[in-house]
């Protein structure tokens, strides 16, 4: 009987999508620009309202499209000025001069009020706009464009219930399963998904290495050995980010709502299957899995924290690099637990140049974490924070950086803004 592998054919529909530019400034843009479409006019008063850790990923990247700036004002102007909110993620795919130059004058103009938010969610934006005596309010939870409640005028037009964050899903994904679905589900529903990621994010990776953006990490990683496959696949997923995170206006497909971890999770895969010239349906194989261990792993997490999401993505390409290389299911999952117990614990400070050196330490994690287990030479349940089995220590990194980093990352995001 063929088993059903709906649960990740939605994950996989629900994730990999595209976006330009950091996903948590554009998020902002989104929702001004759905609040500037409900007012229907250009806004005289402007408030925001963000939670600390969307402060902590916007403060320090460049918003695509608007001439190298930075910042909150920056990502909400640029949304009211677009204000094409059917492009979603994609929102400032297209801006002309003309908008440039409005979008520079409103976010330097001083209307542009930000409120730090009470509400308890990690992830929060609501924007309020008046004009002419009426105003409209728009606020976005949990995810870049999940809009759970729109008003114009203090009349509610869309109320949303909040839902705990994939409180459902956890209790349905196995490894087992999950390596099941890479190995045997099938690509109909999902190639397009898959085909789609490769493209986009070795594009950009292809432009962080010809160009100079940012640190430069990839260029400099490639400069030390550039006929080293191994670094080649760290580069290339470094550059990726060197060009996301500094004003790049090339779209990726984003896994568990990080362009960074869409990158790490798919380009060392396609290096090292071009390296091994395999097949066409392995290559997407090996990247699928990849995307599953990656949401996988941060179904747990949760979409910001202080834990750096690169990190599951690295443990996601180490089990794609794995699988190309024909490893059974129980050396699989050994890589993924050696690159848990190796890389767990690097912070998120949120999304600037660094990014990319992360990135290049994640998959070199992952790799190392899949030499291990080639060698079976793995870490046992009882080192350190490693458990028994694969899905207890994936639990278990998933309570460490959902709960016992919440006060690490109150201390990280005052750090970062000098407080």
């Amino acid at each position: 009987m063929q088993k059903n592998y709906a649960i990740y054919e939605e994950a996989l529909a629900e994730e990999l999508i595209p976006a330009m530019g950091c996903t948590e400034p554009i998020a902002i843009a989104y929702c001004a620009a759905v609040c500037r479409e409900q007012l229907g006019a250009e806004p005289e008063q402007i408030e925001i309202w963000v939670s600390r850790n969307i402060i902590k990923n916007v403060k320090s990247v460049v918003v695509p499209n608007t001439d190298h700036m930075k910042g909150i004002e920056v990502a909400c102007a640029a949304g009211i000025v677009a204000a094409h909110s059917e492009r979603q993620l994609e929102v400032l795919a297209y801006i002309t001069a003309e908008e440039k130059v409005a979008l520079k004058e409103l976010a330097e103009s001083g209307k542009i009020k930000i409120h730090v938010s009470e509400e308890p969610d990690i992830f929060y934006i609501r924007v309020f706009l008046a004009a002419n005596g009426q105003n409209a309010e728009v606020t976005i939870r949990t995810d870049h464009t999940n809009v759970t409640s729109i008003k114009k005028n203090g009349a509610t037009i869309l109320s949303k219930p909040i839902v705990p964050e994939e409180e459902e899903a956890k209790s349905l994904w196995r490894i087992e399963d999950v390596l099941d679905a890479a190995r045997h589900m099938p690509l109909d529903n999902v190639k397009h998904l898959l085909e789609r990621q490769i493209e986009y994010n070795m594009a950009i990776s292809k432009e962080g290495l010809d160009h100079d953006y940012g640190a430069s990490i990839g260029k400099i990683l490639l400069r030390r050995d550039p006929d080293s496959l191994r670094t080649r696949a760290r580069a290339s997923a470094a550059a990726g980010s060197d060009a996301r995170m500094n004003g790049c206006e090339l779209p990726v497909v984003i896994t568990s709502g990080s362009g960074n971890q869409g990158i790490t999770a798919s380009v060392p895969v396609v290096i090292y299957a071009h390296a091994l010239a395999a097949s066409e349906e392995k290559l997407l194989r090996a990247v699928l899995l990849s995307d599953l261990i990656t949401i996988y792993l941060k179904q747990g997490i949760g979409k910001l924290s202080a834990y750096c999401g690169a990190i599951s993505a690295g443990c996601g390409s180490g089990a794609g690099i794995a699988y190309l290389h024909d490893c059974t299911d129980e050396q699989i999952e050994h890589a993924v637990e050696n690159a848990l117990a190796i890389n767990s614990g690097i912070i998120c400070d949120g999304a600037k140049s660094s990014c990319a050196a992360k990135i290049a330490m994640a998959v070199e994690g992952g790799l190392l974490g899949f030499d291990m287990a080639m060698a079976e030479h793995n870490f046992e349940g009882g080192d350190g924070i490693v458990q028994e089995t694969a899905d207890e220590t994936i639990a278990a990194v998933g309570k460490i950086a959902s709960q016992g980093m919440v006060e690490t990352d109150k201390e990280i995001i005052d750090v970062m803004l000098g407080l």
